[in-house]
This record gives structure tokens, sequence and C-alpha cells, in this order.
């Protein structure tokens, strides 16, 4: 068959064009049917205490997606300079997703432990404070404004409509305490959360336990990012059949 026979048939170069798109749609979705998950197998990865899970908002709130990633991809640079790449099992509990389309900042990921809270805090009041080229706003006011929580429970509830294994009877407890062990699913009981909140303020940020604020709950979400998961218990390669 000579390509200018193709060329110059718009039918038949549109109905080999439409086979082509075929086969290579039925190539990338048909092994989506025959694989059990696409989530990888790994431990660790839980859902947000009520304290990650406002700071979590208020990142969303303040548009600070729009400037940083929340996606190392699996290239070379992007290891070397932010750690492990992204895991789907890591964003599985977030409503929505924050791995966002640009970075005017630095990827965020794997940012949690990697900064003090004290750090966090003046960062994130004066930025140019402690990078002089930052282009980020001050956001000085979070750690003033009292952290509004009256609505935590309800919060929770309807994350759990969404599937995220937050517990609101024994049962699904009992269920999270197999998955995460005690500790954990002691921390996602819809009925503790105020309690839960509270406590994990006490050792947060600024510690004043009389009226969190929103910067208490901004750096709580900042810290757990990317520290759920010890990759140093995989063997290299082994997120890699996942993919």
């Amino acid at each position: 068959m000579k390509h200018e026979w193709i060329e110059t048939h718009t039918s038949h170069f549109l109905i080999l064009t439409l086979l082509v798109i075929s086969i290579g749609g039925l190539v990338e979705i048909v092994p989506l049917f025959l694989i059990k998950n696409t989530v990888e197998t790994v431990a660790g990865v839980r859902p947000y205490t009520p304290l990650e899970l406002l700071g979590s908002n208020i990142y969303q709130r303040e548009g600070c997606y729009l400037c940083h990633s929340q996606m190392i991809r699996p290239l070379q640079e992007e290891w070397l300079r932010y750690g492990h790449y992204s895991l789907a099992a890591e964003s599985q509990f977030d409503h929505p997703f924050l791995w966002g389309a640009r970075r005017i900042g630095p990827d965020l990921a794997r940012v949690g432990g990697k900064y003090s809270n004290t750090w966090h805090i003046q960062h994130i009041t004066a930025p140019r404070s402690l990078v002089s080229r930052s282009r980020m706003p001050n956001y000085l006011w979070l750690k003033d404004r009292p952290l509004q929580y009256s609505d935590i429970e309800a919060h929770l509830r309807a994350l759990v409509r969404a599937g995220v294994p937050y517990s609101e009877n024994q049962e699904q407890y009992d269920k999270n305490v197999a998955l995460f062990g005690k500790d954990v699913a002691n921390r996602l009981v819809i009925s503790r959360a105020r309690e839960n909140l509270l406590a994990q303020v006490a050792g947060n940020a600024d510690g004043n336990v009389v009226s969190p604020t929103e910067m208490d709950a901004l750096v709580a979400y900042l810290q757990i990012l990317g520290t759920l998961v010890d990759f140093k218990k995989y063997d290299e390669g082994y997120f890699a059949r996942f993919r």
C-alpha cells in the first residue's frame, strides 16, 4: 500500500486513523479491567487527622496549590531534588487531589519534617525573611485568626460518604484498628474529633490550646506531607509493578 493512496483518499485516511486510535485506546484501557487495584499496596498511609484536614482546607482556600505542586514525577531530576516519586496511595484519601499544575514555588509532596514548626510559621508569615527571592505573599493573619472547627464532625461524616474511613461505630473502628493500628484508629473516631484536634494543637506550632489558630492547622498539614510511607522498607523497583 502506497502512502499516497492514504493521503489522497480522505475516507481511507479517516478509517485508518480511527483504527489506530482504537487499538491504542484498547491497549491503555483493557489492562485496567484486568488488574485488581491501581493503588499501591503500602503501609503507613492514613486519612488526615481533624487538625490536618482543616489545614488542608486552608491550603486550598489560600490557593497554595496554584504555585506549589504535590506530585513528584518518576524522573531522575525530580527525585534527586524532591525525593521518591509520588505514589497513588499517598493521595487516596485526598478530596480533592492537590497535585497542582505548575511550580512557581517548590514541590511540597515531601516537605513534611524537612523544616521545624518555627521555620514554617516564619516562612508563612514573612517568606522573604527566609528565602530572599521568594514570590510568595505574606500570610501573617493566619497566626491570629481563630480556627473554626465547630462543624468538624459533619465534615468527617461527609468524607465517610466519599470513602474515607473515619469511624462512627464499633465495626468501623475495629476495621481501622486492623488497617492502621489502635493509635491511628483513635484519631479517626468522629465523636472524638474536637478532642483529638485540641490534643494535636498542644504539640504543634504555637502551643496555644485555648484558641487554636489557622496557622496551627496549616503547619500540621504541611508537616504530614510525604511522611507516611517509609520507603526504606521497600526494595528498589517494588512500586514499579503498580505503574
